[in-house]
């Protein structure tokens, strides 16, 4: 059935703009065939500024990146739910009160020739890019330093090699975005206990992926003359603003994960094991659908049982292959509770810490030399790093034997990355 699903809902490449392309137009104006940048991008229609990649190409590729790296980066719930075993002698003994955590692990593993099957459902609206509202994300796109053969003298003898001269060079356009950027994704799961302690799972999500933006354009001159720079008009009677608007929806798989799960020790109230969850570059990196690159995330988990309270630690490192991509590391401690016979209550701290500097940089500061020293800052957005750390709580109901109904609620303790004020999470597993 996943599999039928994956065929059917998988888009054509014959469709029009993907979403990077939607993001880049924000910043085209006036007519798109008068003229167009070294990075494709166009600025404006009658001019344009020579050498985005000083600020502006490295802001759009930066922007592009950390929606695809948030839509991607969704938790892929637990391997196990409902009843667990350990094995004494081979014969097997139920171990959990409980149903387990939702986006946490827990040490036991189904058992030889069980399966749990399920789907969950997860949606999200980022509003927030470093704590920055995405409502209000400010860019500036410079002038390169231009210098050529016979520029100083041209210039009264002043040094071209001199940022802010030609006078020009001083000009600048600064952007106002106003971003909105909505995932649903639903995600089809399974797992199979392979033998009595190693669990194997596979994971297809469907993402849907909606983003609208707009776009106010100011060219801020600083020479004297006629303007060099300008959207539409001459000269001596420029138009120095403009606005821009760009919509667009993507629907397709987006990165398939494999987990594999190890119980390494387990007695009648602890259990240790490692789990390996590789995801692959299946989803459309241009529609923000995957991040276009393999991702291994390996944890530990340590779990215990004290009555109906069962505590639990995972910990591990997630691997990003490629360049720009930082390691991170990963840390989940919460627990689950029997609050009834059907009832279960899941709470987690949900955290990943990025390992070394932001190799996803953003443009900085940009000093100018002349008519006077001065610093302009090509963005609004902080640099900080994207460490993430959310709180995670919800609900497991089990009317039947083996139906697991679950609901869910996580949302973010601190500013790092592109972030929704909440996520919702409905879901449905079924253990045989």
């Amino acid at each position: 059935m996943c599999l039928a699903v994956v065929v059917v809902a998988t888009p054509s490449g014959a469709e029009a703009q993907r979403l990077r392309d939607r993001i880049a137009q924000l910043f085209m104006f006036g007519d798109p065939s008068a003229s167009s940048s070294p990075g494709g991008v166009h600025q404006h229609g009658s001019h344009i500024i020579t050498a985005p990649d000083l600020s502006g190409a490295a802001a759009i590729g930066f922007l592009g990146s950390t929606m695809a790296n948030a839509v991607a980066n969704i938790p892929i719930g637990a391997t196990t739910s409902g009843e667990t075993f350990r094995f004494e002698g081979g014969i097997p003994v139920s171990t959990a009160t409980s149903a387990g955590p939702i986006f946490a692990e827990r040490g036991q593993t189904l058992g030889r020739g069980r399966m749990l099957a399920g789907l969950n459902r997860s949606s999200f609206r980022f509003t927030s890019l470093r704590g920055k509202p995405m409502s209000d994300i400010g860019l500036a796109f410079l002038h390169e330093n231009v210098d050529y053969p016979g520029c100083d003298a041209e210039q009264g003898g002043k040094d071209c090699t001199q940022y802010g001269v030609p006078g020009y060079e001083n000009d600048l356009t600064r952007f106002s975005l106003d971003l909105d950027l909505a995932v649903d994704v639903t995600t089809f799961y399974t797992t199979i206990g392979l033998t009595n302690r190693v669990d194997f799972g596979i994971v297809i999500p469907m993402q849907q992926v909606s983003f609208q933006g707009t776009n106010a354009a100011q060219i801020e001159i600083h020479g004297n003359g006629p303007a060099t720079h300008y959207f539409a008009g001459t000269p001596t009677n420029p138009v120095l603003q403009a606005t821009s608007m760009s919509r667009g929806r993507a629907f397709g798989v987006g990165d398939m994960a494999a987990r594999l799960k190890v119980n390494a020790f387990s007695t009648e109230n602890s259990a240790v094991a490692l789990i390996a969850d590789a995801r692959f570059p299946t989803g459309d990196v241009d529609d923000l659908l995957g991040l276009g690159h393999f991702v291994l995330r390996s944890q530990a988990i340590i779990s215990s049982r004290f009555g109906a309270f069962s505590p639990h630690l995972n910990t591990g490192f997630l691997y990003r292959a490629g360049e720009a991509r930082n390691h991170a590391v990963m840390a989940t401690a919460g627990f689950d509770h029997l609050l009834g016979p059907k009832v279960t209550l899941a709470l987690d701290l949900v955290s990943e810490f990025q390992v070394g500097g932001d190799l996803l940089e953003l443009p900085g500061p940009v000093t100018f030399d002349a008519p006077f020293r001065r610093i302009v800052n090509p963005t609004s957005i902080p640099d900080i790093r994207d460490d993430l750390i959310n709180g995670s709580v919800g609900l497991k109901f089990a009317p039947t034997r083996g139906l697991m109904l679950v609901t869910n609620a996580m949302v973010p303790l601190n500013s790092g990355g592109m972030r929704a004020p909440y996520t919702w999470t409905l879901g449905v597993e079924y253990a045989f």
